[in-house]
C-alpha cells in the first residue's frame, strides 16, 4: 500500500471535497511505512517538521490557511534530502531511497501548489 497525496476544497456544509485527479497522475506519497520509518521519523521530526510527522498517528489534513507552511516545511525537506536520506530507515541503497524521497516530495509540491491556487488543502493518507 502506498500513502495517497489529494487536494481538498471545503464545501460551504464545512465538509471536505477531494479533488479529481487526471487518469495517469502518480499520487503516491510514500510507501504506508513511511509513516513512521520517514515522514515520521525521530530523523525529519529533528528538523522541525511538524505536518509530515502527523503521518506517524494518522492521516495528515492539512487546511487552506496551513497550506504555505507546509510548503516550507516541504521545501526544508528537500534542501536537506541526502541527510533525509541518510537518517531514515530504507530498504535500498541510499541512492535509491534519496531518489524514492524526492519523487515524492515533488508530488507533493504540485499538490501544494495546485491547493494554493485554488484555496485548497492537502490530504495525505
Amino acid at each position: 500500500m502506498s500513502l495517497l497525496v489529494e487536494v481538498f476544497v471545503r464545501e460551504p456544509d464545512g465538509k471536505r471535497r477531494i479533488l479529481d485527479v487526471p487518469d495517469g497522475v502518480y499520487q503516491s506519497g510514500g510507501f504506508e511505512s513511511w509513516r513512521t520509518t520517514v515522514w515520521g521519523s525521530e530523523f525529519v521530526r529533528s528538523l522541525g517538521a511538524r505536518f509530515l510527522p502527523v503521518l506517524a498517528e494518522g492521516d495528515l489534513y492539512v487546511e487552506a490557511d496551513d497550506v504555505p507552511e507546509f510548503r516550507r516545511e516541504v521545501t526544508l525537506l528537500r534542501s536537506r534530502l541526502d541527510e533525509v536520506a541518510h537518517g531514515t530507515q530504507r530498504p535500498r541503497s541510499v541512492e535509491e531511497h534519496r531518489g524514492d524521497i524526492e519523487i515524492r516530495l515533488r508530488i507533493i509540491e504540485e499538490s501544494i501548489r495546485k491547493a494554493l491556487e485554488i484555496g485548497g488543502g492537502v490530504l495525505i493518507w
